[in-house]
């Protein structure tokens, strides 16, 4: 068994133990609306954490990204996995993840093997997120959205499983509190915020 198979079925192991409890819960810095402050109730939504399994890539998977487009009211320009709010007819998270994926980036709903939820991320932004871990199996075609998506891109997975490569920045809000965040940069990319944080978790299940 190669390198990145062991990686992937450890992390099968885990996320059927991680189940749909919430865990994780930190604010996007990003953002100034902290939803727990005005009691709003946060709105539902879902990202697909796509994990890449590629032949000649023995040692580790590799994750996939999108980078939004700068006009955005939401998270413009910023790294992030392909996701969005439920809609009406969306049956569960996983559901929810796999059509905004394929409305994002056009990927096939049967190149993605689920293999469990990571737990909940709560965001400045208002948004209860729910991080939903898919294997794609190549080969994989990829047509992305040209209002939501500038570009698509893969880092190795075992680039944010080495914590030479986890940072944490502060940024103030609005004048007022600071609020700390994660960020794992890649070359040129900042990754950072919520998707940062989803990374974390997922780098404590597969070190811990």
């Amino acid at each position: 068994m190669s390198k990145a198979h062991e990686i992937v079925e450890k992390l099968r192991q885990k996320l059927a133990r991680v189940g749909s409890e919430p865990g994780l819960e930190e604010p996007d810095a990003a953002a100034g609306d902290w939803p727990g402050a005005g009691g709003a109730q946060p709105c539902p939504a879902a990202v697909l954490v796509p994990l890449v399994l590629h032949e000649h890539r023995k040692n580790s998977p590799t994750v996939l990204f999108t980078r939004r487009t700068d006009h955005l009211h939401h998270h413009p320009g910023q790294i992030s996995f392909p996701g969005g709010g439920m809609e009406e007819g969306d049956s569960s998270a996983e559901e929810t993840a796999v059509r905004e994926a394929e409305e994002e980036i056009g990927l096939a709903p049967e190149r993605v093997e689920l293999i469990g939820r990571l737990p909940d991320y709560l965001t400045g932004t208002g948004f209860r997120v729910t991080p939903v871990v898919g294997l794609l199996h190549p080969p994989i075609k990829l047509k992305l959205d040209g209002f939501e998506v500038a570009e698509a891109f893969e880092v190795p997975l075992a680039h944010f499983l080495d914590p030479a490569n986890h940072r944490q920045h502060s940024i103030r809000i609005n004048g007022g509190e600071m609020r700390r965040f994660h960020a794992m940069p890649y070359g040129d990319y900042f990754i950072w915020g919520a998707t940062a944080g989803m990374l974390m978790t997922l780098y404590r299940l597969l070190t811990e």
